[in-house]
């Protein structure tokens, strides 16, 4: 028997789902610290939906038979915190279907419904950052898109070698322009006697949200041996300006996991720098 799927905008009973990006509070006994961090930071990102509402955001929320499934973000690139660069097109920084409904067609129907936004909205086209992955991995793999009609506008290979960064869009008049990657602009500015945290970061990205909290809290047991310099990507001409939407610095190198940096990850960093200055 097939599954009744309904895609529609998100409703105040959906935002919990949209903004811990799938996850429920049933998660918590298998991942409790996880959950915890998401309903805590989350609040910033429910305010960033509500704030960008009116300039375009929307959040389209899959329920298969009446079970929530999966959700698809889209809003105008002039005011994605997450890029590319480019105007007059809305962009999709990120589609989401949970496991147990992977298969079934909900990604189609959730792209049908951002691409009626580029009407409704008035635009030139939809882009999408997706991944040519080295692994099968399942962020935003470019060949699904592929396959439903978005054709490829740039590439880039990651430096880590692991997968390639494509731009792919559907257009609806032809006069659009194509967009093109972020390009990161960042200098180290040390402090004599400190560890310098630089800290990139959005508050629409649950994952942002998440490092962002837990980098403030680390960084608050050191006291003044550390400085923590903020650069939000949702102020505009902040992000315009370095054109990095997250990221961690300590003492001008970049600390990563590919997930939520972990509290014990930012102070081994932390306590490693301040080992070096010593």
């Amino acid at each position: 028997m097939n599954s009744i799927i309904i895609i529609r905008d998100m409703q105040p009973e959906d935002e919990e789902f949209v903004s811990m990006c799938g996850h429920s509070r049933e998660e918590a006994k298998e991942s409790p610290i996880f959950i915890a961090d998401c309903l805590e930071f989350g609040v910033h990102r429910k305010k960033w939906f509500s704030e960008k509402y009116q300039l375009g955001f929307r959040a389209k929320v899959a329920l298969s038979d009446n079970v929530r499934a999966g959700f698809l973000y889209c809003m105008p690139i002039e005011i994605s915190p997450w890029g590319p660069i480019g105007k007059d097109l809305l962009v999709i920084p990120c589609l989401n279907i949970n496991e147990p409904f992977k298969g079934i067609g909900i990604g189609k129907k959730l792209l049908k419904a951002a691409e009626h936004e580029v009407e409704n909205q008035r635009k030139k086209g939809i882009v999408v950052l997706a991944y040519d992955w080295k692994s099968d991995f399942w962020l935003m793999p470019a060949d699904f898109f592929r396959k439903n009609g978005y054709q490829e506008v740039r590439r880039a290979k990651h430096p880590s070698g692991n997968y390639e960064e494509v731009l792919l869009w559907k257009i609806q008049k032809s006069r659009a322009e194509k967009p093109a990657f972020l390009v990161r602009n960042y200098t180290h500015n040390p402090i004599s006697g400190k560890v310098v945290i630089d800290l990139f970061y959005n508050t629409f990205c649950e994952t942002s949200n998440t490092e962002t909290g837990r980098v403030r809290e680390v960084v608050a047991d050191f006291e003044d041996k550390v400085v923590l310099r903020e650069y939000s990507a949702d102020d505009r001409e902040q992000f315009m300006n370095h054109q990095i939407p997250r990221a961690i610095f300590v003492n001008g190198k970049e600390i990563s996991w590919g997930y939520e940096a972990p509290r014990e990850g930012i102070r081994k960093a932390i306590t490693q720098a301040l080992n070096s200055e010593l």
